[in-house]
């Protein structure tokens, strides 16, 4: 499955997001293998961020990482840049934000890479 998420920098914190976004730790990137959890790619406009991650199950795997050592020693870290997540319609969530269209999905080819 692919879902999208939305965050925002906290003000002045561009650089250091990036900078400290420029690799994530291994104990994490092991964390998202053993969890389903294949790719996350994240795109920034101003101080938003748009991420999309490729899983097997984004609400179980968020359910575990809830309480992973690797995963809440980086949200310390992390999150002295992020301000909050926002959902679907603008709120303070971190529910996926909604999906309007797809190119594969209309084509019927959603399962190829």
């Amino acid at each position: 499955m692919r879902v999208a998420l939305h965050s925002v920098i906290r003000a002045g914190a561009i650089d250091g997001y990036r900078s400290e976004h420029a690799v994530i730790p291994d104990d994490l990137e092991r964390s998202f293998a053993r969890l389903g959890i294949h790719d996350w790619t994240i795109w920034r406009s101003g101080d938003r961020l748009f991420h999309v991650v490729e899983c097997d199950d984004f609400d179980a795997a968020m359910r575990e990482l809830d309480s992973d050592p690797a995963n809440l020693a980086w949200q310390q870290t992390i999150g002295e840049f992020v301000e909050t997540f926002r959902d679907a319609d603008g709120d303070r969530g971190y529910a996926p934000i909604e999906e309007v269209w797809d190119l594969r999905r209309q084509r019927g080819d959603e399962h190829r890479p």
